[in-house]
């Protein structure tokens, strides 16, 4: 089904997604008409659809993100089984949050960075005032208490940031973006959880081979073996996709 923008949404598990054909289309979608839309991008994986099941308090959060896209070859086919026709793919929210820095490096957008380590945040800073030219008008390392919260939603908002990206994971980013867009609406926000890392390399990407396959999952499996506990539960999404209870 289309809404009034023409874009398609679909439903997976109670969770509404849209169906961008690819990123490009995504961040031209974002700025059409020379005004950078607001609202919360989440990117939704067949993990988060099972947290959001177990957890309601993230499922009223991601209710509330306006957009929500398909990062997960799971999810993907999901929407292609439940959806004969869908002209959907997977928009890796890795490569998204760099496509809309370049952007808004293009378009002098100002933009507050949340989260990580601080040599990563530094780092990543450095990467994109060097790479794009991006107007980076404040910055906050992930390691503060929440009696810190009120006065960085307050940088945030003296900032005049019109996009905020916060690498915590989830569902804190979730979270912390919710608390900062109730005092600072007119922005647009990203949760992009080890983004930052894997763009200042301090961690290794599955090579596009694997990406292309939808296998990046494993890759991640292989080398930590330690996540094996996390995809374990990804059977019952498997069980779900299976047996067509999207």
């Amino acid at each position: 089904m289309h809404n009034n923008d023409g874009v398609p949404h679909y439903q997976i598990r109670g969770l509404s997604l849209w169906g961008f054909r690819d990123r490009a289309d995504f961040i031209d979608y974002l700025f059409a008409g020379g005004r950078l839309k607001t609202g919360t991008l989440v990117a939704i994986n067949a993990e988060k659809v099972l947290n959001a099941e177990r957890d309601a308090a993230l499922k009223k959060l991601l209710d509330e993100a306006e957009y929500k896209y398909a990062d997960g070859i799971s999810i993907v086919r999901s929407i292609r089984r439940k959806y004969r026709h869908a002209e959907v793919s997977r928009i890796a929210g890795a490569d998204l949050w760099e496509d809309l820095m370049a952007r808004a490096g293009r378009e002098g957008v100002p933009v507050f960075l949340v989260g990580g380590r601080p040599v990563v945040l530094m780092r990543t800073e450095a990467q994109l005032r060097a790479r794009w030219n991006v107007n980076i008008v404040g910055r906050q390392d992930g390691y503060f208490s929440v009696d810190a919260q009120p006065a960085l939603v307050e940088r945030i908002r003296a900032s005049g940031a019109a996009i905020v990206t916060v690498a915590m994971g989830s569902p804190r980013q979730e979270q912390l973006i919710a608390l900062i867009r109730r005092e600072h609406p007119a922005a647009l926000y990203m949760g992009v959880g080890g983004t930052y890392d894997v763009f200042t390399r301090h961690v290794k990407r599955a090579p596009k081979g694997w990406q292309d396959l939808g296998l990046e999952w494993l890759y991640r499996l292989l080398s930590q073996p330690s996540r094996l506990q996390r995809q374990l539960k990804l059977l019952r999404y498997l069980g779900y996709h299976i047996s067509g209870r999207l």
